[in-house]
């Protein structure tokens, strides 16, 4: 059901629950409040499936946020709007943002970060606001995700979490510039800044890895190498950029020592796109003395710890971490967007699966048994 944007009232529609980690989600009635000062009501669309959904859904370490409505890498429409928004209208198009944009924080006006001071990731599972939900079964509260919770036919999100897109781009296909693959574009553009004749490794050839890849190419690399221990992955690869690939299992030394001769010493650039800190160490090992630099992308699911040599780095390498790919995901995204649309970089290639709002658990098997890139769940029509 709908309500008016100039009296919103309590929504009731369906939500893929997760009452525990690891266990089925269920689709359950929930109530959506509506949207409370500078928040919008947004009616999603579709949602892509991220490995993060899958990492935070598989953790115990936080077994008081549940139960809890997953997901954040979404378009939608805006069905609704709270006091002293401006900058959207109902039935504005719009990509949710698992990291916001404030416009006036010490970073935000820095032009030297996107990690906003006031709606930067949110790992309470509550609103930025008033560190409450706004989803509830039966008055029992429902934990969020990121601040935004696309598992849901509705969902509110502070204005800074949402960014107002041409109508013209499919809501079925831009939804994975929400996360992933900005991600992968903007490390290899913003983080690393790839220079033109480069060698560059990628560990991890999921969507973000690549979407490294794309960026990679379209810089003009000379050689983008993937590594992978799915050999699936290689002939997938090839139509992002992959140039060459190295499955560890198949290696008889360290790969780490396979790259470095390959590349006379080691490859300018490396990204790790796993989710493994042992891999970081691997990754700078893989770079060359005195300028190559190593991008984190992934998340771990344990031992968040990283550990490395001295040397690694006294030598000249460097690391660098990078979230969403550096960019200011209001003032940035458009861009991407208009890209898409003039067939400047590809998205509709990293949608393997498109799948009905029913069969979400089936996306959660298909991405854990890596069988998928990005599954595209229809959430309404």
């Amino acid at each position: 059901m709908s309500a008016s944007t100039r009296d919103p009232q309590v929504i009731t529609c369906k939500a893929a629950v997760a009452w525990g980690p690891g266990e089925a989600l269920v689709l359950e009635e929930v109530e959506v409040d509506p949207p409370k000062p500078m928040e919008i009501r947004i009616k999603v669309v579709c949602t892509s499936l991220c490995r993060s959904d899958i990492t935070q859904w598989e953790s115990k370490a936080h077994t008081l946020l549940f139960p809890r409505i997953f997901g954040h890498e979404a378009s939608g429409i805006v069905e609704s709007i709270g006091e002293g928004v401006t900058d959207f209208k109902e039935g504005d198009h719009v990509l949710t943002l698992f990291t916001g944009e404030c416009m006036t924080c010490k970073h935000c006006t820095s032009g030297k970060s996107n990690m906003c001071q006031v709606l930067g990731l949110e790992r309470r599972g509550v609103m930025h606001s008033d560190q409450k939900t706004r989803f509830s079964i039966k008055g029992k509260p429902i934990y969020h995700y990121c601040a935004v919770s696309s598992f849901s036919e509705y969902t509110v999100v502070h204005s800074g979490c949402a960014v107002k897109i041409c109508p013209s781009a499919p809501l079925e296909k831009i939804c994975l510039l929400s996360c992933g693959v900005a991600a992968g574009l903007g490390a290899a553009w913003n983080v690393a800044n790839i220079s033109e004749g480069s060698n560059v490794v990628i560990f991890g050839l999921g969507t973000v890895g690549l979407s490294v890849a794309q960026g990679a190419k379209l810089r003009g690399a000379s050689r983008i190498i993937g590594v992978d221990t799915n050999p699936e992955k290689y002939k997938k690869g090839k139509a992002f950029g992959i140039t060459e690939f190295i499955n560890p299992a198949d290696c008889n030394e360290p790969v780490q020592e396979v790259i470095k001769r390959i590349t006379d010493g080691g490859a300018d650039y490396s990204f790790e796109c796993i989710g493994d800190t042992g891999m970081i160490t691997t990754a700078l090992q893989s770079c060359c003395d005195g300028w190559g630099m190593t991008v984190t992308l992934g998340v771990p699911k344990v031992k968040p710890e990283i550990t490395a040599h001295y040397a690694l780095l006294l030598s000249g390498r460097t690391l660098r971490g990078s979230l969403f790919g550096g960019w200011k995901p209001k003032s940035d995204l458009p861009s991407l967007v208009d890209m898409y649309l003039k067939n400047e970089i590809q998205i509709d290639e990293f949608i393997t699966h498109n799948l009905q709002f029913e069969e979400i658990n089936e996306a959660f098997n298909l991405m854990r048994e890596g069988k998928c890139l990005r599954c595209v769940i229809h959430v309404t029509k």
